[in-house]
């Protein structure tokens, strides 16, 4: 999107891109349409995954007369009962999206909190040239904006739709609304946990079941074929579970089926495809289990780093597979898929959490976790899947499954051993039903394993083996002064760095990525939590000292660690169909 002042007023509005060169370089996340509107010198273009109403739904969308123009990138759950709302409203289409230029007219710019589901948009009100951009409430869908010398501001989905034309752009923040009235960002996602104030609500196992069976059960609207990520880990498996459950009773089972169908990637031979294949055999679903090499990987990793924008180790470590996944996934037909991300944050399922002195600590460190997540697994699901024209769901992520998991006294999340409870206890407890179980009970009550891990042991050593080629001691010496800001500690993400700056050589691109301290995943602050840490900062969760099984020394290469602890790794992942061998 690019908008243009040029006589004092704001009269250019472009989404994502002004010339059909530009909108080619999104081409990938919508390969069902392409859609461009021109008024005066602003312009909407849209590149359209048909998901809801594939029939009728192509953007730009208009109301009754076509002064309100939106173009947007989301699934408005709620859309049907919003348009309960709208009773004197003309809907053109059967689009859940159709709903947004009639909220707009009928209530302004107050509308945003009103639709549940994952979304970024632009909204032109010709009448007046104003215009408004608004993104989701945890950042599920990608957004970024910039501005022109020339005056213009731009609003694109990926960062390569705006980089080459703005002097300064970033990431558009989530849960906020921009206002070309104002001209300033305003936050619309205002929850109680937003704070970090200490929730007080005791636990009930029944309300949090039932919570997160609706965030999964409103997610199976779509018109077209369907499936779910499934690595054998907890939170892929739940999702699997709650949908095989439910959707032999929705709209969704009448068009194609009450037979779900599952989706893994791993190398082959690998124990945890075999823990997939488990749960997959236990669900009765139809099981797709694709193999991948260390050379696979590393081949496509230029490609990654294109597609997700980022240099941060993990986050392209975590994406590789499912990239690969989701090319063969969108090969079968299948275009949307229900994932597992965002259970760690807020439950605190990562292995540092053990590690928590007390429980205030601990919600105030699931509250950064959640409100970073846009710079993190919500990139990585979002921009790998649309890469291939695929898009991604994340039931945990449902703003009403969030209030009722952050508003539970943060006591009982706490890990506490001695007491039996692992990490995210509570959600486990949840689902375990023994008259009518979810699923077996070794793996409601595996232990987790962080991605970065699990593709990990083999994967992660064949990516260091290949930086290590590739960046040499006099390049890491120099490192600080190449690259002053977020500078590179080790080769791996010396060599994803050098590929980054390639593509993207602005250095607005370099800023949108995080940086800092970090220990299994931690923010810099939770580093604090043990001294040992300090010394030993690796995203990995075996640098988790003192907690993993196989926690190790971050300097250590798997071949040096003795045998003995080898062989007792844990090899669970838990990035949703993603499962592979060490």
């Amino acid at each position: 999107m690019k908008f243009k002042d040029s006589d004092g007023k704001c009269s250019a509005l472009v989404w994502i891109v002004n010339s059909k060169g530009k909108i080619r370089r999104l081409k990938h996340r919508g390969p069902d349409w392409s859609g461009l509107h021109q008024h005066g010198d602003c312009y909407l273009a849209h590149q359209r995954l048909a998901i809801v109403d594939p029939a009728s739904g192509d953007q730009p969308l208009f109301n009754e007369d076509k002064s309100v123009v939106v173009t947007v990138n989301g699934e408005i759950y709620n859309h049907e009962e919003l348009r309960k709302k709208l009773v004197n409203h003309k809907f053109r289409t059967g689009s859940d999206c159709d709903v947004i230029a009639h909220l707009y007219e009928e209530y302004g710019e107050d509308f945003v909190d009103m639709m549940d589901g994952i979304f970024s948009f632009v909204l032109l009100d010709t009448r007046d040239n104003s215009y408004i951009v608004a993104r989701d409430a945890i950042g599920v869908t990608s957004l970024y904006i910039g501005w022109g010398l020339d005056g213009s501001v731009w609003i694109s989905s990926e960062m390569k739709g705006l980089n080459d034309d703005c002097e300064h752009f970033e990431c558009f923040p989530p849960g906020h609304l921009y206002s070309s009235k104002t001209g300033v960002f305003r936050r619309w996602y205002n929850p109680p946990w937003f704070s970090e104030a200490i929730p007080s609500v005791p636990y009930d196992p029944l309300v949090l079941r039932r919570a997160f069976e609706n965030a999964v059960i409103k997610r199976l609207m779509t018109d077209v074929p369907f499936g779910v990520l499934l690595s054998g880990g907890l939170d892929s498996s739940l999702v699997a579970s709650i949908t095989a459950r439910y959707l032999a009773g929705t709209k969704t089972a009448k068009h194609w089926g009450s037979q779900l169908h599952s989706f893994c990637v791993g190398l082959e031979n690998s124990p945890d495809l075999k823990a997939a294949r488990e749960v997959a055999e236990y669900l009765g679903t139809v099981h797709h289990e694709f193999h991948f090499t260390v050379q696979d990987g590393i081949d496509a990793i230029e490609d990654v780093i294109y597609h997700i924008e980022t240099y941060d180790v993990t986050t392209i470590r975590a994406s590789t597979p499912m990239f690969l996944m989701s090319r063969k996934i969108k090969s079968l037909g299948v275009k949307m898929v229900i994932s597992g991300e965002g259970s760690d944050e807020i439950f605190g399922g990562y292995l540092y959490f053990h590690k928590a002195p007390n429980k205030d600590e601990f919600h105030h460190e699931t509250c950064r976790k959640i409100k970073a997540l846009h710079q993190y697994d919500c990139l990585r699901a979002n921009k790998a899947t649309s890469a291939w024209g695929l898009e991604a769901r994340v039931p945990f992520l449902d703003k009403q499954f969030i209030n009722v998991a952050m508003s539970i006294d943060p006591e009982s999340k706490m890990i506490k051993k001695d007491e039996g409870r692992i990490e995210k206890w509570i959600l486990r407890r949840a689902f375990d039903d023994e008259e009518h179980p979810y699923l077996p009970k070794h793996i409601l009550y595996r232990q987790k394993e962080q991605f970065s891990d699990g593709v990990g042991y083999s994967w992660i050593d064949g990516l260091k083996a290949h930086a290590d080629q590739h960046v040499t001691n006099k390049m890491m010496r120099n490192a600080s002064n190449i690259f002053p800001h977020n500078t590179p500690t080790t080769k791996e993400a010396y060599y994803y760095r050098m590929i980054f700056e390639r593509f993207f050589p602005q250095n607005s691109a370099r800023l949108t990525v995080p940086g800092g301290a970090t220990v299994a995943c931690s923010t810099a602050k939770a580093v604090e939590w043990d001294s040992a840490w300090k010394n030993n900062l690796d995203p990995s969760g075996r640098a988790a000292l003192g907690v993993h099984l196989s926690a190790y020394n971050a300097e250590t290469p798997l071949s040096n660690m003795p045998s003995k602890v080898i062989d007792n790794i844990p090899r669970m992942i838990e990035v949703p169909g993603v499962a592979i061998q060490s």
